[in-house]
């Protein structure tokens, strides 16, 4: 008998930069571990971003900025993906380049305000009444037409509904009838009706009927607890720019030019203003009445010092606003110009903007460092690797940089597969390494070799 071992057909996690990265590896006292969540090294910036996360829960931090500041591949934006990691889902966070504020479509001042709307969440809390079981009867009552014929209408509509307490009879109103042929109810299939709109949803079929069919394409549910009728609290989470995007564009219309627009696809257009305040009123009012919780998230701006001066002033103002997320930025440059101008400033930020940030720095890795961040990342990559070679990839990763070290692994493990290896040995990388240029080498070269290029 011949048993054959299949590769599984369950889809594969794509492999990212950062997929390593669980968290910001600290202890429950703010202290980071020397290895842990992902992260080797970078303690002091690990404790201070630790130190803005508490500030961040906290609510303490609306309003402030933060500054990464570290020569490339020194783990800044690692540092943002283990705060966004540290949040959870509960809190927004929306990563955005530099460069992404340059469009033919929409002002550079639109984009950053877009972001930073995205990064501000809004918890709203709802009491509503429903009524909710398995439906036992669905029954319309006609009756004679109202204007004559031989058509009937439906008078009222009789629905039966079960929960693990009780059953309850409700006379509902024909309009709910139109809502629940919508929703092709039948009986068995679990509801909830909400009193006040009289809106229907179906959330599945009673797991009763589960052993009805030996197939099909339904999601079986159990029965409700409690009562039919009870009050419910629902919270809804959703960002300002959600609210933006939801009244910039109202949908319906059924003259030719709002027919024409919902087939023709839509271009990218910038919500106004006074549309913006109107919203920030209504979100206000719900917050003062105590129906809804600002909850500011974070707007990761990655290479900084691709915004210029307009981006920058902008900024500022957005800062001092009430409705403002917690802003960090990331950048690898020194003392340079201002985009846009001949003004030079640490960083490529004008002085007036860096005077508000509080700057974290990122320092280099050391040899024992890069080391242990490639022993972590081989696994996250499902490749296996001996100790000789992690020593050798720890050289190369100090003498060119650790990203290209880490690039290096991939095409190391298909060169160790075709010379019929299992591991990932000193002799592959060495190929590996032959085949392939750093920056700093290909720099080298092209200082030695000037007179064959055109420059």
């Amino acid at each position: 008998m011949k048993i054959e071992e299949v590769q599984s057909t369950m889809k594969k996690r794509r492999i990212a930069t950062h997929t390593h990265i669980k968290g910001l590896g600290l202890e429950p006292t703010g202290k980071a571990l020397p290895l842990a969540s992902g992260f080797v090294g970078q303690a002091a910036a690990r404790e201070a971003a630790g130190l803005v996360f508490d500030m961040i829960r906290q609510k303490k931090m609306a309003g402030r900025a933060l500054l990464f500041a570290g020569p490339p591949g020194t783990g800044k934006t690692a540092l943002a993906l283990g705060i966004s990691q540290e949040l959870g889902s509960k809190l927004p966070f929306c990563p955005m380049v530099g460069s992404e504020v340059y469009s033919s479509e929409v002002k550079k001042t639109e984009v950053l305000m877009e972001n930073s709307r995205r990064a501000i969440g809004l918890r709203m809390k709802e009491n509503k009444e429903v009524y909710e079981g398995e439906v036992t009867e669905l029954s319309p009552e006609e009756a004679e037409s109202v204007t004559g014929g031989y058509g009937k209408s439906i008078n009222h509509v009789i629905v039966g509904l079960k929960t693990v307490k009780g059953t309850k009879q409700l006379k509902l109103d024909p309009t709910i009838y139109d809502a629940l042929i919508k929703e092709k109810l039948i009986v068995g299939d679990v509801i909830y009706i909400e009193a006040n709109s009289g809106a229907v949803k179906r959330v599945g079929r009673s797991d009763a009927f589960a052993t009805e069919f030996d197939l099909e394409a339904e999601e079986y549910v159990p029965l409700p607890k409690g009562e039919v009728h009870k009050k419910k609290e629902i919270v809804q989470d959703v960002t300002l720019h959600d609210l933006d995007a939801a009244n910039a564009r109202p949908q319906g219309g059924q003259d030719i030019l709002s027919l024409m627009g919902q087939m023709m696809k839509p271009r990218k257009t910038e919500v106004t203003d006074k549309l913006r305040q109107e919203i920030n009123k209504v979100v206000n009012s719900y917050i003062d009445e105590g129906a809804a919780e600002l909850v500011p998230g974070v707007l990761f701006i990655d290479e900084v010092h691709m915004l210029d001066m307009e981006c920058f002033s902008y900024l500022n103002r957005a800062l001092e606003s009430s409705l403002s997320p917690i802003v960090i930025f990331a950048t690898n440059r020194g003392i340079c110009n201002v985009r846009g101008t001949y003004m030079a400033s640490p960083h490529g930020i004008p002085v007036d903007l860096l005077d508000r940030l509080m700057i974290i720095r990122t320092e280099t890795y050391g040899p024992a460092e890069m080391i242990q961040i490639l022993a972590i990342r081989a696994p996250v990559e499902e490749l296996e690797i001996d100790e000789e070679s992690l020593a050798y990839l720890g050289e190369i990763g100090q003498r060119a940089s650790l990203r290209h070290a880490v690039q290096l692994l991939s095409p190391a493990n298909i060169v160790a597969k075709m010379n019929g290896h299992d591991k990932i040995c000193k002799a592959d990388l060495e190929e590996g390494n032959s085949l392939y240029l750093d920056a700093k080498s290909s720099g080298r070269l092209l200082q030695e070799q000037q007179d064959r290029y055109i420059s």
